[in-house]
């Protein structure tokens, strides 16, 4: 596996003495990282944190700031977006769950910030890019896809959904 696009290590010595930490990525670093994402770009990516020493591990509270070009996932046209998105991250030793793989879990909101502490160190420019991909628009929509796909003839849910055809039906006389 190759090392990530951004990556930013802190250990935690590093991170004992309390540190700030405030990256940008370069020309470079946005593209592959907007090519990770399956984004038509990506103009800004900042992350702002403060890195502490916790009891088990390294606690990481901050925010990333990008600036985003996704593709219409109706028409594929450019849309943008600007995103602030805020995180509160615990990278903890023995964080890595053992479980049976038969076995239904149930995973807490609180639990979902908890990750495993690896050789005394965290990632925080990975842990950003993957904070990135969790704050995208899934279904990204250009504001003129309605009316571009109505000019192309595709019916939209209400026209062509199961209850268009009765609307119709309501409308004849004798029906």
């Amino acid at each position: 596996m190759s090392a990530p696009e951004f990556s930013h290590i802190v250990t935690l010595a590093d991170a004992a003495q309390g540190r700030t930490v405030r990256i940008e990525a370069g020309d470079a670093v946005r593209a592959a990282i907007a090519k990770r994402l399956d984004l038509a770009a990506l103009d800004r990516f900042v992350v702002t944190a403060e890195v502490r020493a916790v009891a088990g591990g390294i606690a990481a509270r901050g925010a990333i700031e990008a600036a985003v070009v996704q593709s219409c996932a109706a028409t594929a046209l450019p849309v943008p977006a600007k995103l602030a998105e805020p995180f509160d991250l615990r990278f903890l030793k023995g964080a890595e769950p053992v479980v049976d793989p038969d076995e239904e879990i149930e995973i807490s909101d609180g639990d979902c910030d908890i990750l495993p502490l690896e050789d005394d160190r965290i990632d925080i420019g990975e842990a950003a890019v993957q904070t990135l991909s969790l704050a995208l628009d899934p279904f990204p929509r250009h504001p003129d896809a309605d009316r571009i796909l109505a000019e192309k003839g595709v019916l939209s849910e209400d026209q062509a959904g199961p209850f268009a055809a009765l609307a119709k039906l309501r409308g004849k006389p004798g029906a």
